[in-house]
């Protein structure tokens, strides 16, 4: 007896919607792009989805839903838990998205959105296995078997992903193609651009590369640090002057997690690590590039910000992150950097930093 038609369909869209669920994952080999427009996708196979469930979806939600098994009861709550996750998950894809909704400010966390992706597939796999489950004549086999699925997508969700992401990002670009082009004329008094890397403040073994090391690229095959590429960019717009954030003292560990727990422990503290002096005196406008380091400035930064007057200066933040936004970054600024108006820029995310430059031009001619 052959299936009604909506069946076949239902079962083809469950299909592509697992499909792109665990495509979605592998975002370091899709681009941004492609990423959008499969999650479009995969939310237009679910409003097909939801209609085809309709009946089931109502009675589940007026509680008027047959069969009082522990199965099914447990299926159900399954059900209401993945729809919730699911509409939270759209909503964070909006959020995050750089171009189809970069007007969408709801939920912009990078972090936030890849947990909410790996709860969706994590529910979904269980969902998709309590089918079989309740039809299943070995019970025991069959609840393994799901929770192995279930921890596995878990696992590639929180730490695969990661790991996949920093082993398989492009970090080599031409340097003359990333940095040269348009020149923008800055009104009034040319800005000193101040940035902060990695590169120069860091004790770097041998060996590292820039997959190894995070905030690192290579441009014409030579280590350098992503902000620093941002800074040369926008010297190469305005013909400004540059200056490096330096660190005189101890320098910061190669490995990127020892980095990340020396920066926990400064910030926690409160310290000021010892710079280069960097003079500030000739300038009214300071165009301060830094990565976010747990949602605020490195340390060194706010060493330099305290270390100068800003007294009727114009401090313009360009922050480089791999979640949105500025985070506490602005604040902080304010606070440390006595008497300057403070205006936030650009945030740029992580992998959008060899293309950055058109995103320079356009905001400095919109001065």
């Amino acid at each position: 007896m052959k299936k009604p038609v909506t069946k076949v369909i239902g079962t083809v869209i469950d299909i592509v919607m697992y499909a792109i669920m665990f495509m979605q994952m592998l975002y370091i080999f899709t681009g941004n792009l492609l990423h959008e427009i499969f999650g479009m996708v995969f939310f237009g196979c679910l409003v097909v989805h939801i209609i085809i469930k309709r009946k089931w979806i109502k009675a589940l939600v007026t509680g008027k839903l047959k069969g009082s098994s522990k199965a099914q009861k447990f299926s159900a709550l399954l059900t209401a838990l993945l729809l919730i996750c699911t509409i939270l998950l759209m909503l964070s894809s909006m959020g995050v998205s750089r171009t189809i909704f970069p007007w969408f400010d709801f939920l912009r966390s990078s972090d936030l959105h890849r947990y909410l992706a790996t709860a969706a597939l994590t529910l979904a796999a269980v969902h998709g296995g309590m089918h079989f489950y309740i039809r299943a004549k070995k019970k025991k086999k069959s609840a393994v078997l799901i929770s192995l699925i279930a921890v596995f997508c878990l696992v590639f969700g929180l730490f695969g992903v990661p790991y996949i992401n920093r082993h398989f990002k492009k970090v080599d670009i031409g340097y003359a193609d990333a940095v040269s082009g348009e020149k923008v004329e800055w009104k009034g008094k040319k800005p000193l651009v101040v940035y902060f890397t990695r590169l120069g403040n860091t004790d770097f073994d041998d060996d590292v590369d820039a997959v190894s090391g995070a905030s690192l690229l290579y441009a014409d095959g030579r280590l350098m640090g992503s902000d620093q590429l941002i800074a040369d960019m926008i010297e190469d717009i305005t013909g400004c002057d540059k200056k490096a954030v330096t660190l005189t003292g101890k320098k910061y560990p190669s490995g990127y997690g020892a980095t990340v727990s020396a920066a926990s422990d400064e910030l926690d503290e409160k310290a000021r690590p010892d710079i280069e002096p960097i003079d500030v005196s000739g300038y009214d406008s300071i165009i301060l590039v830094y990565p976010l380091w747990w949602g605020t400035v490195p340390p060194p930064v706010s060493t330099f910000l305290e270390g100068n007057d800003f007294s009727g200066k114009t401090i313009y933040l360009v922050a480089t992150q791999g979640s949105w936004g500025f985070s506490k970054s602005t604040k902080a600024v304010k606070e440390q950097a006595k008497g300057a108006e403070v205006i936030e820029a650009l945030s740029i995310y992580c992998e959008d930093i060899p293309d950055a430059r058109p995103k320079l031009v356009e905001w400095i001619k919109g001065l």
